[in-house]
């Protein structure tokens, strides 16, 4: 399977996870929807690497190169809630827990006291760790992925996200 065809096939996966249409990643990511239509069929001849990392970027996929070279093991590494978690507490006195987080996206309630973390998690965490965290919670409750890109897009609302990808 070529490159731009596996790019096709995670941009239609993640778009439809996260409930987006492909006229909201286009409008979203500046190219037409045209475009994503034929990247999604496999029908788009090249895209160029400019316009496949913005576009992979919006949706929280990243584009890497493999050198074939097996990574050295790491330490232990966050798990993406408690990334997550710490995103969101960077400017609050009370920390949002991984658990109450994790809390927070099963249930689909907030807290009062941490509307404003779940504000700061939904406007500015990158989309990447956002999507690692809806498949942590699929991989530990079974919680469909879809599902999670449904509470966030809830949330984003009821804390009044500006973000582009929860209108």
């Amino acid at each position: 399977m070529g490159a731009i065809h596996e790019l096709g096939q995670a941009i239609r996966a993640r778009r439809a996870e996260m409930g987006l249409s492909q006229t909201q990643v286009a409008a979203l990511s500046g190219l037409s929807r045209q475009t994503v239509s034929q990247l999604e069929t496999g029908a788009v001849p090249d895209l160029g690497l400019n316009k496949a990392e913005r576009l992979a970027a919006l949706l929280g996929l990243a584009l890497r190169v493999d050198t074939g070279r097996a990574r050295p093991p790491g330490r232990h590494k966050m798990t993406p809630l408690m990334r997550a978690a710490a995103t969101a507490s960077v400017s609050y006195k009370t920390p949002l827990t991984a658990a109450t987080l994790k809390r927070i996206l099963v249930t689909g309630r907030i807290p009062e006291d941490y509307a404003p973390h779940l504000h700061a998690l939904l406007d500015d965490a990158p989309v990447a760790l956002l999507a690692a965290v809806a498949d942590q919670l699929h991989a530990e409750t079974g919680m469909d992925r879809h599902a999670v890109w449904t509470t966030y897009r809830r949330l984003a609302h009821e804390v009044k996200s500006r973000r582009g990808i929860w209108t």
